[in-house]
């Protein structure tokens, strides 16, 4: 695996958007944007730290053994990714629901595997699958469903600029989605 130098790709996209601001019309020497490139690259790359960062190593010794075999349900874990397609911010709550089979997940890390993929360029409705498969693959649960709801800047800053609009997906695998009974449970659990 390449080693990677953070400093020096913080540098290279300083610079990047430093030029990107001269295309805009902006005077880079001016005041208020004399460090405007370097805290842009460093913000960008700490909104896609997701691309570095190690899943095996976030959920570090945090499964633990467990009998029960009943829904274990996380809800409105917020997160914050941006738009694949604008490379503007969408943010909402994701809730992660999951049938045991022998072995449950720390809660915290369950917060921190939201992050690792909305921490990348993403769209919605892959997010959402990502988080449910690397739960189900973590834990080796019997299911696993996951509901991400989320509102998106593209389309209120720009193009249709609808201020109310939000986004729902879904995805869920093993016997949710064998087991109609279980999604209603998931939902009516959520509040939904």
């Amino acid at each position: 695996m390449a080693v990677v130098d953070d400093n020096r790709n913080i540098e290279l996209i300083a610079g990047h958007i430093e030029e990107i601001i001269k295309l805009l019309g902006e005077d880079c020497t001016r005041e208020g944007l004399l460090k405007t490139p370097i805290r842009s690259a460093k913000a960008l790359y700490y909104l896609t730290s997701g691309y570095r960062a190690n899943i095996d190593a976030v959920v570090h010794q945090a499964l633990f053994e467990h009998e029960g075999s009943q829904i274990v349900m996380v809800k409105n874990i917020e997160f914050y990714s941006m738009c694949e397609h604008h490379i503007l911010p969408f943010f909402g709550n994701i809730s992660i629901g999951y049938i045991p089979d022998g072995k449950i997940i720390g809660l915290s890390k369950v917060a921190r595997l939201v992050n690792v993929f909305a921490r990348r360029l993403q769209v919605q409705e892959r997010l959402t699958a990502q988080v449910c498969r690397e739960v189900e693959r973590i834990v080796g649960a019997k299911g696993v469903m996951v509901v991400c709801d989320a509102h998106h800047l593209c389309m209120k800053m720009r193009g249709v600029e609808k201020q109310d609009s939000t986004t729902s997906t879904m995805d869920y695998v093993g016997a949710f989605a064998e087991d109609p009974a279980l999604r209603e449970e998931f939902m009516r659990l959520l509040g939904v």
